[in-house]
């Protein structure tokens, strides 16, 4: 067998190592591609039932359980996040504004990712954000939008706090479960056969994740400072970056299209309701849009959010939200890690969505958008 690193020097300088595009409408699948490998060591090809770690589509999927809860009663969207969490949750630079649900799930919270929001198993989510460092002493919650990974760990951990079950169970119990998807966050509550599919993730030729050789990993979370791997050290809501809840979910695109279809038909899919009509309306609604002076954009991949969720196709100067290039708006969420770029769209009025991703994508800039070559190239028909 050829050594890895010639498998994908070929890929890696013209194409991605791996695709794989599901097409959608209300109803179900209406086409399927997937080219190239899942595993270039083992030659094993990638298939449209292949899960990998989508990364921020997560966050979609994270607030869809967050909404359920919030349908339940456990949980409110407007409460300070300090009475779930059992201490005070503030940005130091603001001390008397209360920080909420809302405002965490929409990226308003005035968090930053400047300190590591993936913490080790034995981590105390709390010491962390008590560090000024880790918040914008600039803009004042529910003020600024910033794009921030460190907001969902929070809302995992008020979601522990919550229902006192870890992260993952809650998720298996809340999404996964009902809708019948072979899915995890972490792999641990994956079955072996799951896991055996997996898609391992890599960028210039190289592993950069999930390089499992088929097998369950010895340790699906980030290990203790000490190395160790003992995942009865969890304590609700003390680290809510245990199974990352920002971009840790494993599924394929087959599965992935499903969540489109339950987000485009109101909370119910294939005969089964996780939300109703008006959560799924909230999500999709924009809690913010970029007018030019109420946040950061970067580049304009992101200029229009709801509760975990993006629209595209915002007509502001600076917005590069436009993967499809068309100008029309759609609903969903990108994702971006590790070499590997992803996205989940659905247009509601047509009744029809795209679920992709790529491994190895080349950092190749798109024509009319912020997003990459691959990544325009995959959401066309």
């Amino acid at each position: 067998m050829l050594p890895l690193a010639f498998l994908l020097a070929g890929a890696t300088a013209a194409q991605p190592a791996a695709t794989v595009r599901v097409t959608f409408d209300r109803h179900g699948i209406t086409s399927v591609r997937a080219e190239g490998l899942a595993d270039a060591a083992a030659n094993r090809a990638v298939t449209p039932d292949s899960p990998v770690r989508i990364a921020s589509i997560s966050k979609m999927v994270t607030t869809i359980a967050a909404m359920r809860l919030v349908e339940q009663g456990k949980l409110n969207l407007d409460t300070d996040v300090s009475n779930y969490l059992g201490y005070t949750f503030r940005n130091p630079a603001f001390p008397d504004i209360p920080i909420t649900l809302r405002l965490l799930l929409s990226h308003r919270s005035s968090l930053t990712d400047t300190l590591d929001y993936v913490l080790p198993l034995d981590g105390d989510m709390r010491s962390v954000l008590s560090n000024p460092k880790a918040w914008d002493s600039q803009h004042a919650p529910g003020t600024w939008f910033h794009y921030v990974n460190f907001n969902f760990p929070v809302v995992a951990a008020v979601m522990e706090r919550a229902t006192g079950e870890r992260f993952d169970r809650l998720m298996d119990r809340l999404v996964v479960r009902p809708l019948r998807l072979p899915a995890c966050y972490q792999w641990d509550t994956c079955d072996d056969a799951t896991i055996a599919r997996g898609v391992v993730l890599y960028r210039g030729g190289q592993v950069t994740r999930d390089d499992n050789h088929g097998k369950r990993p010895a340790c699906p979370v980030t290990p203790a400072t000490d190395g160790s791997c003992d995942l009865s050290r969890w304590r609700a809501g003390a680290n809510g970056s245990m199974f990352a809840p920002q971009s840790g979910l494993h599924i394929s695109m087959v599965d992935l299209a499903r969540i489109g279809r339950l987000m485009m038909n109101g909370g119910k899919v294939d005969g089964v309701r996780l939300l109703t009509p008006a959560s799924v309306k909230l999500m999709q609604t924009p809690a913010w849009t970029y007018d030019g002076t109420n946040g950061e954009v970067d580049d304009g991949w992101v200029c229009s959010y709801g509760l975990g969720t993006l629209l595209t196709a915002t007509p502001q100067a600076k917005c590069g939200d436009d993967v499809f290039g068309d100008g029309k708006r759609r609903i969903g969420h990108s994702g971006d890690a590790y070499g590997l770029k992803s996205g989940l769209w659905f247009d509601p009025r047509t009744g029809t969505g795209t679920a992709y991703f790529a491994t190895d994508v080349p950092p190749v800039k798109g024509s009319h958008s912020a997003y990459t070559v691959t990544e325009e190239s995959l959401a066309q028909p």
